[in-house]
């Protein structure tokens, strides 16, 4: 039988030493206060409730217009929305928790209703994503998903121009009073975009071979460590390795040799110092699971804490944080239903079922009307 108990020994995360490994990932929810797509006090109370994770990241946060690809979706660049996020780090920090910003660019997976002045959304180069919808307000709390269009690929002086409002999402981020940040580098969003080949066929500088297209990357982590400290920032990524079920390829981009992709990219955040990566796998029914190589691979190259996320439960998750493969792993839909998780893990009750038509805009029911197991 699995011990879940392997969950409640302390973890050192940067300067961070976390409580338990039980972590709630970041969680598109789309709740956020309109206009300005600020953090409200209903988001405060949904990420209070959720506070004895042992480490927490909020749901994706656009680092400026542009990064924005679904409406209702809260950003970092603006006074107000700094002062929004305050309410919620008040409000975990209050609990003794940990919380790290993620932060967020969408790049071609956006749509021209949601960019300035109506442009097109902009990409490393002008490719436009398949399978994969932006997602558009239609009336005020009713919206629908639409095809993105073809992007606009940027200049190079837009490109170091974007490293530097990454560092300023950052500086934000801290004087909202977030424990630090993680750079959202998944699911075929803007630094995934720059990364792979399949969307990145760029001849400068920033496109061609791999060591090329992960020079965005390179950039982006040390202008963001440079605000944070190294100790303070986190990565996310997405290998797939195989889709068993091609129309969920949205997630991310299968790359040639994403082995390689990735250990190389890995190698970026070590040499950097970078604090943990976090492992977004591919969540659903039937996807493959990542090669037992290619984990023991990331754990070989990277010297901080790794976090695996994707369709956990709590009995797999102990398993492979018993392998030392892992050192923490994240529950999505888990802890969205289930305030309490970590109490319910730690003496077996049961979990409360997730309402799947809930979880993307709205108000309270589905966000902060959950029940804890004692009540």
């Amino acid at each position: 039988m699995t011990n879940n108990q392997v969950y409640f020994s302390p973890v050192q995360l940067g300067r961070h030493t976390l409580r338990n490994r039980i972590v709630l990932p970041p969680l598109t929810r789309q709740r956020a206060a309109q206009p300005g797509n600020i953090a409200t006090d209903l988001m405060a109370r949904y990420y209070q409730q959720r506070a004895s994770a042992g480490f927490m990241v909020t749901e994706g946060t656009q680092i400026e217009p542009r990064g924005q690809g679904y409406a209702w979706t809260p950003g970092i660049y603006t006074h107000e929305q700094v002062e929004g996020w305050r309410k919620v780090t008040d409000a975990v920090h209050a609990e003794g928790g940990v919380i790290f910003a993620q932060l967020w660019h969408v790049g071609r997976v956006s749509h021209s209703a949601l960019q300035p002045n109506g442009d097109a959304p902009v990409a490393p180069s002008a490719i436009a994503p398949q399978k994969v919808k932006a997602f558009i307000q239609t009336a005020p709390g009713e919206g629908k998903l639409i095809e993105p269009p073809t992007p606009r690929a940027l200049t190079v002086v837009e490109i170091k121009e974007l490293v530097e409002l990454y560092a300023q999402a950052a500086r934000n981020a801290l004087d909202a009073g977030f424990d630090g940040v993680e750079l959202h580098c998944a699911n075929g969003y803007l630094i995934n975009q720059f990364i792979s080949s399949h969307s990145n066929t760029r001849t400068d500088e920033y496109g061609g071979s791999l060591e090329k297209r992960l020079r965005f990357l390179s950039e982006v982590v040390a202008a963001v460590s440079e605000v944070t400290g190294a100790d303070r920032m986190g990565v996310r990524f997405t290998p797939l390795f195989e889709s068993t079920d091609q129309d969920r390829i949205y997630i991310g981009l299968v790359e040639t040799d994403p082995h390689e992709t990735y250990v190389e990219a890995i190698k970026v955040l070590e040499d950097a110092g970078v604090a943990y990566l976090s492992i977004a796998e591919a969540d659903w029914d039937d996807a493959p699971d990542l090669p037992l190589m290619f984990r023991q691979a990331v754990r070989k190259t990277f010297s901080g804490c790794v976090i695996y996320a994707g369709k956990y439960t709590v009995e797999r998750g102990a398993r492979l944080l018993e392998t030392g493969l892992a050192d923490m792993v994240g529950f999505g839909r888990s802890f969205i239903a289930n305030p309490d998780l970590p109490a319910r893990v730690a003496n077996g009750w049961p979990l409360n079922p997730i309402n799947p038509s809930t979880l993307y805009g709205g108000a309270e029911k589905g966000l902060t009307d959950y029940p804890a197991y004692a009540d």
